[in-house]
């Protein structure tokens, strides 16, 4: 069973920010596979998806990105989910808006959202899709600027690197994540 899981905060006022790229993938992807998220268990949202390759999880933690890992521990406790068997997928104020850069491990690099995992994992060493969303401009908090939503000319670039966000995914059910990484990174 592979679990995939996009970060984010919960809540209309989040919706399609920066910060909820990875909430935006999870979204596109249960789209793609016809697959509403409509259970709810250890304060996250998330579908049960039954695949070719397998069965997969889609879900959205619930908790606020600082504390995501208080849901993503019990539910891969409570399905059995090894940790090579997930995917965390997570804005990056350090690429370009729309690059991709996949990792097998790695620090949180200053995400909360990594952090919690990464407490609550006992490892850095999970696969993760970052995306990117460009450092504010000068004078802006990083926090108002992860909270707001990306600019009309930027959300075409941003559809793209949702939908390679999903491309890679698919990928990863049936390929070893290092071909993935080779074939997805810098896209």
């Amino acid at each position: 069973m592979k679990l995939i899981i996009g970060l984010g905060n919960p809540g209309k006022p989040y919706e399609h920010t920066r910060h909820n790229i990875g909430f935006d993938v999870i979204d596109e992807l249960a789209n793609r596979w016809n697959s509403p998220l409509n259970q709810t268990k250890f304060n996250g949202m998330y579908a049960t998806v039954h695949r070719p390759e397998g069965k997969v999880i889609l879900l959205k933690p619930l908790t606020y990105m600082n504390l995501s890992g208080e849901c993503v521990r019990p539910l891969m406790d409570y399905f059995d989910i090894e940790i090579e068997d997930i995917i965390v997928i997570y804005d990056d104020l350090d690429l370009e808006t729309g690059k991709l850069r996949l990792r097998s491990k790695g620090s949180a690099g200053g995400h909360n959202g990594i952090k919690s995992l990464i407490q609550h994992l006992g490892t850095q060493e999970f696969n993760r899709i970052r995306v990117g969303v460009n450092r504010p401009p000068a004078g802006m908090k990083v926090a108002d600027y992860v909270l707001s939503k990306f600019s009309k000319e930027d959300q075409p670039i941003v559809k793209d690197a949702i939908d390679k966000s999903c491309d890679a995914i698919e990928t990863a059910l049936t390929k070893p994540f290092l071909e993935v990484m080779n074939k997805f990174n810098g896209a």
